[in-house]
């Protein structure tokens, strides 16, 4: 067999015509040995390609044989562990990093990212959406929505409590997987798919969409889209918002380099280099008129903000006078408090 990039067993939840409606994957594989996918596709039949295949009842004991056999122990107890329970098995070969064409296929790329195997853009997610079905997610698991109210009464006469927790198609990162070394003070605010680096933390009014993160060493008090990675040391103030490609940020990638602060309740539309700080309630998108100013603070000229993007020490603040937005370097970029970044 060729390389493959990825593999993972996984168990899942299917709607009462079969359909998939999500799958955990407790230990996704990137880049897994050569002999681990021969096993899987001597036993399973697999031939190569982008696959995910549906366990039957009769194969789990023999794939579980084989995978001890040839040496592969953690894969063999997972398999056995799984087919205790009455949810069905796929596992999901993925030979290359391609579009993903299934449900199975579609949640091992957000695991991927959630496990810190690959970085946001480090793995493609085109087309994803229709293969995410909205679902109820509650108490007693994911619920097809059409199935929903046969569940609520099931539920009901039999003195049980089905609570709905969300209707999305993301479920909450930390049902699937908690990275090491981070805080999240809410759960519900941070999707699968999100990559939490090492020491973050994400407070109650933080945010972090799919394909989106830090790389560690972060506060997070507001919102970080789609597509948005932030760099090590930086700071996202309370009630901020970084433009995502999937919320009017068009097809530029916005990214926040390493010691930044985004002020509270302000917002970028760029990518801002290292050591950049964006004032208290200043939104800089990347058609904005921003006035450039020496040492002295005199006028140096006046650009559009897209033409500073990636730029290095930057100081963007508001005239509190002519209500001008201004550019400084910003050479005495602020100290973020090293206590609230070691905790972890």
């Amino acid at each position: 067999m060729s390389e493959c990039f990825s593999l993972a067993i996984g168990v899942g939840t299917q709607n009462t015509a079969g359909d998939w409606l999500e799958v955990y994957y407790p230990q996704p594989l990137l880049n897994p040995e050569e002999e681990l996918v021969k096993v899987i596709s001597d036993q399973l039949g697999y031939s190569g390609g982008n696959q995910a295949i549906e366990l039957a009842a009769g194969q789990c004991a023999a794939l579980a044989e084989a995978l001890n056999a040839g040496g592969f122990a953690d894969a063999a107890a997972l398999v056995t562990s799984l087919q205790g329970g009455s949810r069905p098995l796929v596992v999901t070969v993925l030979a290359t990093d391609e579009a993903p064409v299934s449900t199975p296929e579609a949640y091992l790329k957000l695991h991927l990212l959630s496990h810190r195997l690959v970085k946001p853009h480090g793995v493609v997610l085109a087309g994803i959406f229709p293969l995410l079905p909205n679902v109820a997610w509650t108490n007693q698991g994911a619920i097809d929505i059409n199935e929903l109210p046969q569940r609520q009464l099931d539920a009901r006469l039999q003195g049980q409590a089905l609570n709905v927790l969300s209707v999305d198609k993301f479920p909450c990162m930390t049902d699937y997987v908690v990275p090491s070394g981070v805080r999240i003070a809410n759960t519900a605010r941070v999707r699968l798919g999100a990559y939490v680096g090492e020491g973050t933390t994400v407070m109650h009014e933080g945010f972090i969409n799919f394909n989106a993160g830090t790389a560690g060493t972060s506060m997070v008090e507001g919102r970080i889209s789609a597509g948005v990675f932030v760099g090590k040391g930086s700071d996202l103030g309370g009630g901020c918002s970084t433009m995502g490609t999937l919320s009017g940020g068009g097809n530029i990638v916005i990214s926040i380099g390493e010691g930044c602060l985004i002020g509270a309740n302000a917002g970028i539309g760029i990518p801002l280099g290292d050591r950049c700080t964006i004032e208290a309630g200043l939104y800089i998108t990347a058609g904005i008129k921003v006035a450039l100013l020496d040492d002295a603070d005199n006028l140096v000229e006046v650009v559009k903000a897209r033409d500073l993007a990636n730029q290095t020490d930057l100081l963007f603040r508001r005239n509190s006078q002519t209500g001008s937005i201004e550019c400084k370097t910003n050479k005495s970029a602020i100290q973020l408090n090293e206590i609230l970044h070691a905790h972890n």
